[in-house]
């Protein structure tokens, strides 16, 4: 796991996010920094449960009396619920370019 064809890294180390997202805001914003925070548990929760569901397997065995079903592991729609968490916080995020200013202002989103 880790790694898709060739060299793409997909595991990327939570405190490298950190500094790139801090790089990315105002961090004299409390209310973006927070944002960072979230963000970065919401990854580290995704990944715990990730690691479980691997080592687990993707499906579970439940027996109710004398009868057995197989269903998908209850934490692949936790997963689903907190990657969801994790994109609308990106969408939340105010950029800031090289120079400090706001990549967006509000007239882009009309």
């Amino acid at each position: 796991m880790g790694r898709l064809k060739g060299s793409l890294r997909i595991d990327v180390g939570i405190e490298k996010i950190k500094e790139y997202l801090m790089s990315k805001i105002d961090t004299t914003n409390p209310v973006e920094v927070e944002k960072v925070g979230r963000y970065l548990k919401h990854i580290e929760i995704y990944r715990r449960m990730e690691r479980t569901v691997k080592k687990e397997g993707v499906s579970i065995t439940v027996e109710n009396a004398n009868q057995f079903f197989v269903k998908a592991h209850p934490l692949l729609t936790e997963m689903n619920k907190v990657n969801s968490s994790i994109m609308n916080i990106e969408r939340t995020f105010n950029f800031i370019d090289d120079d400090g200013e706001p990549k967006f202002t509000a007239n882009d989103l009309i």
